[in-house]
């Protein structure tokens, strides 16, 4: 009996000590920042507690779960039915995306450990041009010297950008230096005639496809100027490719069944051949289909091959790409080169033709 009576009473002691000890709660235990923008520096939030008990509250330590944030936090104790606070900071700087971070509070309350949390995602700063524009031309910096425009259509325009940086502390002069020949179908544009320090420009590229008979691969170049100097080299020289096609999309039942159809053989032979010399060559082509066939374009990637389209090929008839050969610079030996023909075969527009041939 005097067991019971022993341990009812320190139950009950044990029950009045708690009741005279501090209580801490929270108006909030979570807060979420949203999205923050990385350059706009450090964000804070406060959150507020009270003691709702019976005894002086007293935070003894609160940690952040990380160096990024930072808490501050009411250090006299704070009395029965009184209210203190946590500030939280968190510093996005280098710290691009989505977050979540815990602070742990420690005290003399009933419940001695607690948690707040703070979330939120953090929005990149704009990358500086120094990041992006890394190749030097002149005073002024570029991505890139290669302007892709991919496949255009015959018929079609397309422009494409090339940006620009000065990373410098002067104004400059940009302009752009074209070759004649390309500006009836490849019009230039410089956005920013002069361009401050830190300040981004463009070079635009617009092909018309109408203004130029050129089918297949296109490369054009193009000089930048910059303060009125002008050098013809390849550190300030751009190029802009494009690939024209014929476009067929259109073509009816009617016409599929009247188009041309090409034939040529995939290899020809033009066998033995001096070192040091031109020599010509042709490759037959024949039209099996009923309009006339038109070969838009002949080329070879290699220097030393020169082809020539033929006239139209009439219905039934055979034709001729005539190529020369130049074998200067060649050493002996047997050689293998091809030569691509574009045509207004709309089921075969393009064939490659091996030109084999042998260097004594």
């Amino acid at each position: 009996m005097k067991k019971i009576f022993s341990t009812l009473f320190m139950a009950l002691v044990a029950v009045a000590m708690m009741g005279q000890q501090p209580v801490i709660t929270f108006d909030k235990t979570e807060h979420d920042f949203g999205k923050i923008h990385e350059e706009d520096g450090r964000v804070s939030v406060v959150f507020e507690f009270k003691n709702e008990g019976m005894a002086p509250l007293v935070l003894s330590n609160v940690r952040a779960s990380c160096g990024c944030t930072t808490p501050t936090w009411t250090r006299e104790p704070v009395e029965p039915g009184q209210t203190g606070s946590i500030t939280v900071t968190y510093n996005p700087n280098g710290r691009p995306g989505r977050f979540q971070k815990t602070v742990t509070i420690t005290s003399n309350a009933t419940e001695p450990s607690f948690k707040v949390y703070i979330k939120g995602e953090v929005i990149p700063k704009p990358a500086k041009p120094v990041n992006k524009y890394t190749i030097a031309v002149g005073d002024i910096n570029m991505k890139s010297l290669v302007l892709d425009l991919g496949t255009v259509k015959k018929g079609e325009n397309k422009s494409g950008e090339m940006e620009y940086a000065n990373l410098t502390q002067a104004d400059h002069q940009v302009e752009l230096a074209t070759n004649a020949v390309y500006e009836s179908y490849m019009i230039s544009q410089v956005t920013l005639a002069t361009v401050k320090p830190n300040e981004t420009g463009k070079f635009i590229f617009a092909l018309n496809t109408n203004a130029t008979k050129l089918y297949g691969p296109v490369e054009v170049n193009a000089y930048v100027v910059v303060d009125g100097k002008k050098e013809l080299s390849d550190t300030y020289k751009l190029t802009i490719k494009a690939n024209i096609v014929e476009d067929f999309s259109n073509m009816t039942v009617e016409q599929k069944q009247q188009a041309p159809i090409i034939e040529v053989a995939a290899e020809s032979n033009a066998g033995k051949l001096a070192a040091g010399k031109t020599y010509k060559f042709v490759v037959p082509v024949k039209n099996t289909g009923v309009n006339p066939l038109e070969i838009r374009r002949v080329y070879s990637t290699d220097a030393h091959l020169n082809p020539k389209a033929p006239k139209p090929v009439k219905s039934g008839k055979k034709g001729a790409v005539a190529i020369d050969i130049n074998t200067k610079g060649l050493t002996p030996g047997s050689y293998s080169r091809e030569v691509v023909i574009i045509s207004n075969d709309y089921v075969n527009p393009i064939k490659k033709v091996k030109i084999n041939f042998v260097v004594e």
